[in-house]
């Protein structure tokens, strides 16, 4: 015969506390002595006890699924933050729908407006071809938290990086080896290039700073940021009668496309050419030589999304939107003569 299934109440009992306070245990409440927890934590352990999630989150009118809308999968950087957003979910009980936008403004725009709010409880959402106006006209009311560069100054939280300061960060870093020309790759013509002029304006500053003079040939444009684009203006770079001696890529997909080819073309990296670049992906710790990069906290990005999606969800969405600044760190590796 089946064993019945095992209650808050079983567990109240054993713990010697009330159903209230296993209740409260359970759903991460803070305002649990630490006694208390601990004797709820081990009834728990020892009854083997397991929320039931689908009751609950029936009785809450919810579904216990929140959403992941990035622009691509196939870029390490949001594959690597999707399976952080997963693991921060999980710790909550919520089960983490993902979705890929390709950056399109028409698919994008579909996310914003719930086309799946049936399914949702929340959103988490990483644009880049929407602007601030499409997002403040959202009609949907699915509590959302947005990532990446954009500015949008509402309507929901968004979790960001100082991609001014990082950029900046870098390109000091290459200057401070004893690099006089460093080019940029990763200049973008859209308007919707949030990554790129951020990116950019934090490369200008550092030359500024340094008194560099700013050469728009050191300046390449892509299309996406991808290994053949890196590749592809690194060539262009080397070909253009003044070739760089360090070059800041504005992600690490772009810089091991430009690795590529000044190896192919006899350079060294970092003796001829210094080389860094942006997210920290697992790839670029692999690299010969290990990239130089600037690394966000994705845990910390995932975590602060998760947390302030569940506080919406729970909430309700009335209270100020706020932008929360994660940190990050330069990695100086041997790209760079680390």
């Amino acid at each position: 015969m089946e064993k019945p299934r095992v209650g808050l109440k079983d567990v109240a009992r054993l713990a010697g506390v009330s159903v209230k306070t296993v209740s409260n245990v359970v759903n991460g409440y803070v305002h649990v002595t630490s006694a208390t927890r601990s004797r709820v934590e081990a009834a728990i352990k020892e009854l083997n006890y397991r929320p039931n999630l689908s009751a609950r989150n029936l009785r809450q009118g919810r579904t216990g699924i929140i959403a992941l809308a990035v622009p691509e999968l196939d870029i390490p950087y949001f594959a690597e933050l999707a399976r952080l957003v997963v693991s921060a979910a999980e710790e909550r009980g919520l089960t983490v729908l993902i979705d890929q936008t390709g950056a399109s403004r028409e698919r994008e725009q579909l996310v914003a407006e719930g086309f799946r709010a049936h399914l949702i409880d929340g959103l988490i959402f990483s644009p880049l071809a929407l602007t601030p106006e499409d997002l403040a006209a959202r009609m949907d009311d699915t509590p959302m938290v947005l990532l990446g560069e954009r500015v949008y100054d509402g309507p929901a939280d968004h979790v960001v990086v100082d991609n001014v300061a990082a950029a900046k960060e870098a390109t000091l870093h290459l200057a401070a080896t004893g690099r006089r020309r460093i080019a940029a790759i990763g200049a973008q013509d859209d308007v919707a290039a949030e990554t790129s002029r951020l990116r950019l304006a934090g490369y200008f500053e550092a030359l500024a700073e340094v008194g560099l003079p700013a050469d728009d040939r050191l300046v390449q444009h892509v299309d996406t940021y991808h290994r053949a684009d890196g590749a592809r203006a690194m060539a262009r770079l080397l070909d253009c009668g003044q070739a760089p001696d360090a070059v800041f890529c504005f992600n690490d997909l772009l810089a091991l496309g430009a690795l590529r080819t000044l190896l192919e073309r006899g350079h060294d990296v970092p003796g001829d050419v210094a080389l860094a670049g942006f997210d920290d992906i697992e790839d670029g710790r692999y690299a010969t030589p290990t990239l130089t990069t600037i690394s966000p906290d994705k845990q910390a990005i995932a975590r602060q999304a998760v947390d302030q999606l569940a506080a919406r969800m729970a909430k309700g969405s009335q209270a100020e939107a706020r932008e929360i600044r994660v940190p990050y760190e330069l990695m100086i590796r041997e790209s760079t003569g680390g």
